[in-house]
């Protein structure tokens, strides 16, 4: 039997709204076909918490915690009904020769730690406990970059939310009562032409992200361009913004030339994170696109729900 939220009073969140670490792994996988998958994946569900707790007891201060997300065949496959009201396919988008992808992903895992030795023993046990019943698709070792810093040199996630408020940006309520304490997350892997960015002189780079580079200040309306990525990642209704919550991570392999942004956000709709893909992609209005993507370039795209811990410790092998 699947649980509901509302049939569970008080439904705990998965650790959505946590502080940001040093450390994160990012990890994608498929189910396979076959009889007893199902029933090993709903197992692991339940037993979760418990490995997260005895990998992280061996180190108390490295503040290990994973985070679980199910995408839409995949819950359906899974749970089946009810489904959460939102949950649906990332839907790609194309606009000239900017493509935000969507690539194949059943399960999503991120893990977070201030050492990555934790992160990795996590993955570690998790795919050893899942074994045949999934495919790992994509694997992503992010690391906090100096202050903060992505690879194009700018401070990531200043504007996020906090305390309160990055709970009420996250979680399902009242909208969707049986998967309260919910939360959906959308996941893309940029690479960035980091040549050609760091051709541009530093005032022009700053127009493109809407910021200072080196003391992090948002620019002036005055002097922002309406194509500045923190312009069209701005989403407002009824004259109030519409916060998600980030938990970017920079990654790369030096020696290939690979350089890159994990983008994650983290909302109690996805309505908001599809509306700023949008302005970037297409533009606000359309044409007036996010001057990153000449610089950045989308190669994966998923969208996955985060049901409660309280939903996944609730969840029968059968």
């Amino acid at each position: 039997m699947t649980p509901r939220a509302s049939d569970i009073p008080h439904a705990v969140p998965q650790p959505v709204a946590t502080p940001l670490t040093r450390a994160a792994i990012f990890l994608v996988v498929t189910i396979n076909p076959g009889a007893g998958h199902r029933a090993a994946i709903r197992s692991f569900c339940a037993d979760l918490a418990a490995l997260v707790r005895s990998v992280g007891f061996r180190e108390q201060e490295g503040t290990l915690s994973c985070v679980l997300g199910f995408g839409s065949d995949a819950w359906d496959q899974i749970f089946g009904k009810p489904r959460p009201r939102e949950l649906h396919k990332f839907r790609e988008i194309r606009a000239g020769e900017r493509h935000a992808v969507s690539t194949p992903g059943d399960m999503f895992w991120h893990i977070r730690a201030q050492r990555m030795d934790l992160c990795f023993e996590l993955a570690t046990q998790i795919m050893a406990r899942l074994g045949p019943a999934v495919s790992p698709v994509d694997e992503v070792h992010g690391f906090r970059y100096f202050d903060s810093r992505d690879l194009i040199g700018f401070v990531d996630g200043t504007e996020n939310p906090k305390g309160q408020d990055a709970i009420y940006a996250t979680l399902i309520t009242s909208e969707d009562p049986s998967f309260a304490a919910g939360s959906y997350v959308i996941i893309q892997k940029y690479l960035h032409d980091l040549a050609g960015w760091n051709a541009l002189p530093t005032e022009k780079q700053e127009k493109i992200v809407g910021r200072t580079k080196l003391n992090d200040v948002e620019l002036d309306d005055k002097v922002k361009p309406t194509y500045a990525h923190n312009a069209l990642t701005k989403v407002v209704e009824n004259g109030k913004e519409i916060k998600i919550l980030r938990d970017n991570m920079p990654f790369g392999h030096a020696g290939q030339k690979e350089f890159g942004t994990y983008f994650i956000g983290y909302s109690r709709s996805p309505l908001t994170i599809e509306k700023m893909l949008e302005n970037m992609f297409v533009g606000k209005p359309p044409g007036n696109y996010d001057r990153l993507l000449d610089f950045s370039r989308a190669v994966t795209g998923n969208l996955f729900f985060v049901p409660s811990a309280t939903f996944l410790e609730n969840v029968k092998a059968y």
